[in-house]
């Protein structure tokens, strides 16, 4: 890896299925970055997290996301790359049997750990950094969908990631919460030094929160681009 790039893709093509929707993409995320990326639906933007995060193979062109070669990734060094990785989805896919605790711990067990008190240590941490350290015994149904996706964050940094890669996290909430929900995770990005990149369709929010801007259109992704 070159100096503070937690993510540089060069040359890559992005197939879904055997159809290609993303050609010789060149892209760089460093250190502490927030991205929006933007697009119409279909545009590739679900794809090319896809890349990133190993649910799809990089079969051309080079690539490395924390420090994993994406063009030699075994299947078996998958999960550790994750764990590099906070992925937030818009879908909140919390256990709904389980209280918000409980989801938590199913984490960080099916991701190594093993210590209790650290494990309990942890949970407390994460829950205090997105405001949530009182619902730690509620259901997800006896919270807001605001909350959920609070949830959903602090569940994406239980292993410190590098990067969150958050793919339309704020297509199930208002206005207001979608917001409050960009500004947990703006803060994240700068005190954690956190690269964060949202997929997201609202200009609106991209306005409100003016940062870098990714495009994915008409098959290429267009960096660092500008929206009237």
């Amino acid at each position: 890896m070159i100096g503070n790039s937690i993510i540089k893709l060069n040359g890559v093509d992005v197939f879904q299925q055997k159809h290609l929707v993303l050609s010789n993409v060149d892209l760089h995320i460093d250190k502490g970055d927030f991205v929006w990326l933007i697009g119409q639906t279909g545009s590739g933007k679900s794809s090319l997290l896809k890349i990133i995060y190993g649910d799809l193979a990089l079969t051309s062109g080079s690539g490395h996301a924390c420090g994993y070669d994406l063009a030699k990734l075994p299947e078996r060094d998958i999960p550790f790359l994750r764990r590099k990785l906070g992925i937030v989805f818009q879908d909140f896919q919390l256990l709904t049997d389980r209280t918000i605790e409980q989801n938590l711990h199913f984490v960080m067990h099916a991701t190594g750990w093993k210590d209790k008190n650290l494990i309990n240590e942890r949970t407390l941490d994460v829950l205090e950094k997105v405001g949530l350290r009182s619902k730690l015994k509620k259901m997800p149904h006896e919270i807001s969908g605001g909350e959920q996706q609070r949830v959903v964050i602090a569940r994406a940094l239980l292993n410190d990631p590098e990067i969150i890669l958050a793919d339309e996290p704020t297509g199930n909430l208002d206005p207001d919460t979608s917001e409050e929900i960009v500004m947990l995770l703006k803060q994240i990005s700068q005190q954690m030094g956190t690269a964060v990149i949202i997929a997201t369709h609202d200009y609106h929010i991209i306005r409100t929160f003016p940062s870098r801007i990714i495009k994915c259109e008409n098959g290429r992704v267009l960096e660092d681009v500008e929206i009237g």
